[in-house]
């Protein structure tokens, strides 16, 4: 299923294939690499390192009359046959939030120069984090907003609900390449299509706040873990905060991923278990949807613990160094809007222009 209620949302995140490589060694002083998504809570790659994709910016066109904004991250050189580790990867890139209000879905695709489209399978995964605000499921993360990967999941609209921005808020784009395909593509672009509702639109009803979900079979810790030969499981667990629903679940995982399954075990409950499908080759092509709204929400009571286990069967014989990632992701309504006032974040994490963590 390539459709869903909303992120991650609407749901299913990032998804793609990892053909993970040994990383290489390198000096923490070379200005070729940088430590993608680490030191600011990202949480997607851990301490990966790769060289640096040079020249790739960020656009971000406002279309006042259609209430979009599309956000454009190029251009990527991927030639074919490379590694995620192998291929130079963007900066992290972060747009600042031109209105307040709610985005209400969040449409991806790849593109070429000339506009023609790029296949999904080249997209690792892109992950979009709000840097004023913490996760209320992790609150040592930064709040994962929308995320993308090779199933290019479309999160659509839900009726009457939206996220919550306000102007100036900063949001982080993390972007991960690779090609495992025999066609290279030169100056491919990422482009998101982001419809909005501004708070100052009278004409509009008011929208119901959701909270991205994400529940990781590393608990809340870096998302990446590496992936033995054969058949495997990992789980972890997280902790609910407050009161509310869930008004559907995806999932997230990488190639030869089996299922994601989630479970209320403080309930003794299954929330839902998606079973991953793949090609013949046991590269990843989707994981489905599960939604609650029809029945008011799957509810959750602060101090339920969730369980999330990622299973997969890896053929190749050989451990891939961070093959494997295994999230359940959803959108959360709480039951006290204000008690989520508590994840707002006073200070925000330094960046320098290349999107490099300062503390390298």
């Amino acid at each position: 299923m390539k459709k869903t209620i909303l992120t991650g949302g609407t749901i299913l995140l990032i998804a793609g294939a990892a053909f993970a490589q040994e990383k290489p060694a390198e000096s923490p002083h070379d200005m070729e690499h940088m430590n993608h998504g680490a030191g600011h809570g990202g949480f997607m790659q851990g301490g990966m390192h790769h060289a640096v994709a040079r020249g790739v910016r960020l656009d971000a066109k406002v279309d006042a009359g259609a209430r979009t904004v599309t956000l454009r991250v190029g251009p990527m050189n991927l030639p074919a046959h490379t590694s995620h580790m192998k291929m130079p990867q963007p900066p992290d890139l972060v747009w600042e939030v031109p209105m307040s209000g709610w985005l209400l879905a969040y449409h991806p695709k790849l593109v070429d120069a000339g506009g023609n489209a790029v296949p999904g399978t080249v997209l690792h995964h892109v992950a979009f984090w709000n840097e004023n605000r913490a996760d209320f499921l992790c609150p040592n993360k930064e709040e994962h907003i929308f995320g993308a990967g090779s199933e290019m999941t479309d999160w659509a609209e839900i009726p009457g609900f939206g996220y919550r921005i306000e102007k100036g808020n900063k949001i982080r784009i993390e972007t991960m390449m690779y090609n495992p395909t025999a066609t290279s593509y030169d100056k491919a672009y990422l482009e998101v299509v982001i419809p909005f509702q501004e708070s100052s639109d009278a004409a509009a009803a008011p929208r119901k706040n959701v909270y991205p979900a994400w529940m990781d079979a590393r608990s809340c810790r870096d998302s990446s873990y590496d992936l033995p030969a054969g058949k495997s499981e990992q789980t972890g667990s997280v902790t609910v905060k407050y009161d509310g629903v869930l008004l559907g679940v995806g999932g997230h995982l990488h190639d030869y991923g089996k299922q994601i399954v989630l479970q209320d075990a403080s309930r003794k409950e299954t929330v839902a278990a998606l079973d991953a499908k793949a090609d013949a080759q046991g590269h990843l092509e989707s994981v489905p949807v599960k939604l609650f709204v029809q029945e008011g929400g799957y509810k959750f009571a602060s101090g339920d613990i969730l369980k999330i286990s990622a299973t997969y069967d890896n053929p190749t014989g050989k451990l891939l160094r961070d093959g494997a990632m295994g999230i359940a992701v959803g959108y959360f309504a709480a039951a006290d809007e204000a008690k989520m006032t508590a994840l707002v974040r006073n200070s925000k994490p330094p960046h320098d222009m290349a999107g490099m963590s300062h503390d390298q």
